[in-house]
């Protein structure tokens, strides 16, 4: 069975155009919304995903109607053929994974995107080496300074308890446990 898919992204575009494209190819149903094809939560998408079956096609006008990425058409694609279920673009020839070339060619571009994931991994991993190599320190900046830490240190060992240090540091009881190197008892007002 051929279902069609057919998107627009705003409330005033109309879906007309689509739907006589699909229709015209014999789609026995068709899913249709306007939302942002940026938008993950596409609820026509999902119950279109949650009610395919083994040998359906899932027929686009353009594949920029289904997916906004190259990554999320390789995701629909897979959960597409995970369920024995085609892909075919009107405007796009060449993606129709129902043909063995479509299927070589959706496979090219999978592994052209892990391909482009992994120069990415590794371009941030050097990137965030030689960053640390001048010094630039990542993460959260620390909640207290060491001159803070110095103060709740002198605070305790002078008997004031954590929490009353940590009020006065305007800091979580947690944090100056940490700073300070101490086991947190659970239930303790040390």
């Amino acid at each position: 069975m051929l279902i069609g898919y057919a998107r627009v992204s705003t409330d005033d575009q109309d879906l007309s155009l689509q739907r006589v494209a699909l229709l015209g190819v014999d789609c026995t149903r068709i899913y249709e919304e306007k939302i942002s094809g940026a938008r993950r939560d596409r609820p026509e998408l999902a119950r279109l995903l949650d009610n395919i079956r083994a040998e359906d096609v899932v027929v686009v006008t353009r594949l920029d109607r289904l997916a906004r990425s190259t990554r999320d058409l390789l995701e629909i694609a897979e959960r597409l053929n995970e369920r024995g279920t085609g892909l075919r673009s009107l405007a796009e020839p060449w993606a129709d994974t129902t043909s063995p070339a479509g299927r070589m060619v959706l496979t090219v571009f999978a592994g052209i995107a892990e391909f482009e994931r992994a120069l990415i991994h590794q371009r941030t991993s050097s990137g965030r080496a030689a960053a640390k190599a001048r010094g630039v320190r990542f993460g959260r900046p620390p909640k207290l300074t060491a001159d803070q830490i110095g103060l709740g240190s002198r605070l305790v060992s002078e008997g004031t308890s954590v929490r009353e240090a940590a009020k006065l540091l305007k800091c979580h009881h947690a944090t100056l446990y940490r700073a300070l190197g101490l086991e947190q008892v659970r239930g303790s007002n040390v």
